[in-house]
């Protein structure tokens, strides 16, 4: 058995995933489990460090994800239904509500908590 440590670098990152897909059915008592409960908390740890998403406030975030999966306006729109309101709050003239940041949640894959950090209006 290889012994773990923290992991450095992306080459470390993918021999702890291979190594995770190979055991990940360990069962507690099962020879291999307290490796694979050590590699998911190395795995983990490296993932939040190196793949945590960038200090933006909520209306860039959103911008950047609509860029990333090529939507305009009028798809968040479809999906909340009022063009005015999604045009006034990606001008930074209203804010978020409750409702838009559930939808753009799921939508933008982006997690809840990215969107309801404060931001200022114009």
């Amino acid at each position: 058995m290889k012994q773990w440590f923290l992991i450095e670098n992306e080459t470390e990152y993918n021999e702890a995933i291979n190594r995770y897909e190979t055991i990940r059915h360990a069962k507690k008592g099962d020879s291999n489990y307290k490796e694979l409960m050590l590699l998911v908390k190395i795995i983990s740890e490296y993932e939040k460090e190196k793949h945590a998403f960038p200090e933006l406030d909520p209306i860039e975030f959103i911008k950047i994800r609509m860029e990333d999966f090529g939507y305009k306006a009028a798809d968040l729109a479809r999906e909340y239904g009022d063009k005015g309101t999604i045009s006034k709050v990606l001008s930074y003239k209203q804010p978020l509500s409750l409702t838009m940041i559930r939808k753009f949640s799921k939508l933008l894959k982006i997690p809840a908590e990215a969107l309801i950090k404060e931001y200022k209006l114009q």
